[in-house]
């Protein structure tokens, strides 16, 4: 029988359990996905410990590539045999198989493998909303991005290079920097050895930068705002330290008229048509070359509570992905 997990109640990884399953036909709708690799993503870990809670018992996982077997009544885009891939917010990825509402499932390019379509869904859609949906960015625009070493990260390095957008990295080690540097980053600073604030002011030449993309959360805001010049955005998108705290919004006024937005990627791919946009053009940068995908690490789906540790413990260099 196919397997899926779940979990039954909020905590760490222990909590992960695998359990077998009947998949019923698909709804209106909805068609039924044979996975071939799953993404493992931070989101998961959040959903995992309760910081993003679901109704328990709860399927966990909203990343994955694979075959389209069965369609259910109304899918016009879909067709039994499909190569596909999907970024999805209803959680359920990680299983053999499973049904899905159809509208963010998307055609897979034959020259686009199976791995790195479940690796760059969600968080190669993150990075075309940062950059192109967020906040106005400019060729020239200079951007800092935080965790640049980390499967967005390195996403994010590569497509400031190829839109001409300067882009300064954070990361935990020297050889993380290096990895962003390799990856298109223009500077590096290794948050561990140094102040990222002081280096950014000095990069810039005391002016800050146009926007800065986060997901690091309640270690970084502070310093981040400090980074941005007047009327900069603080775009942040993750808590990978602990949720940001409440703040008094005047310190953005006080800092130069600051902007700040905390956006889900969902949000932006829940329309059908657009969610096709924002992959058409991830596909494009990835099929000629322009985002090359670093896959770090590989467990087979009964090795998932690993991963997780693997993962929550950023010990993970690139993308994380699991195979059934």
């Amino acid at each position: 029988m196919p397997r899926k997990v779940i979990i039954r109640q909020f905590g760490g990884s222990e909590n992960l359990e695998i359990a077998e399953f009947s998949v019923e036909p698909p709804s209106s709708g909805e068609v039924t996905i044979e996975h071939k690799a799953v993404g493992l993503n931070y989101i998961d870990i959040y959903q995992r410990t309760g910081l993003y809670p679901l109704e328990l018992p709860t399927a966990l996982g909203v990343e994955a590539s694979g075959v389209v077997t069965q369609v259910g009544d109304g899918i016009a885009h879909l067709k039994v045999g499909d190569r596909v891939a999907y970024a999805s917010g209803k959680p359920g990825a990680y299983a053999d198989v499973r049904n899905l509402a159809a509208a963010q499932v998307c055609k897979l390019p034959d020259e686009i493998s199976f791995k790195i379509g479940a690796a760059v869904m969600l968080k190669g859609l993150t990075v075309q909303y940062l950059f192109h949906r967020t906040t106005h960015l400019n060729r020239g625009d200079t951007v800092l991005f935080h965790a640049a070493a980390g499967g967005v990260g390195l996403i994010a390095c590569q497509w400031a290079r190829s839109e001409g957008i300067n882009l300064i990295a954070t990361a935990g080690s020297d050889e993380k920097c290096q990895l962003a540097l390799q990856n298109g980053a223009k500077h590096c600073i290794n948050y561990r050895s140094h102040d990222f604030v002081k280096e950014v002011k000095e990069i810039t030449n005391g002016a800050g930068v146009e926007a800065v993309m986060d997901s690091v959360g309640a270690s970084t805001l502070p310093g981040s705002l400090d980074c941005l010049r007047p009327l900069g955005m603080m775009i942040s998108f993750g808590n990978a330290s602990g949720k940001v705290p409440p703040f008094d919004i005047g310190i953005l006024a006080a800092k130069g008229s600051l902007k700040v937005t905390r956006p889900t990627v969902f949000s932006h791919i829940s329309n059908r048509d657009t969610c096709q946009l924002m992959a058409d053009q991830l596909f494009k940068k990835v099929s000629d070359g322009t985002i090359n995908l670093l896959v770090g690490q590989e467990f087979p789906l009964s090795d998932i509570s690993k991963a997780h540790d693997i993962l929550e413990g950023r010990e993970t260099t690139g993308s994380t992905i699991l195979t059934p």
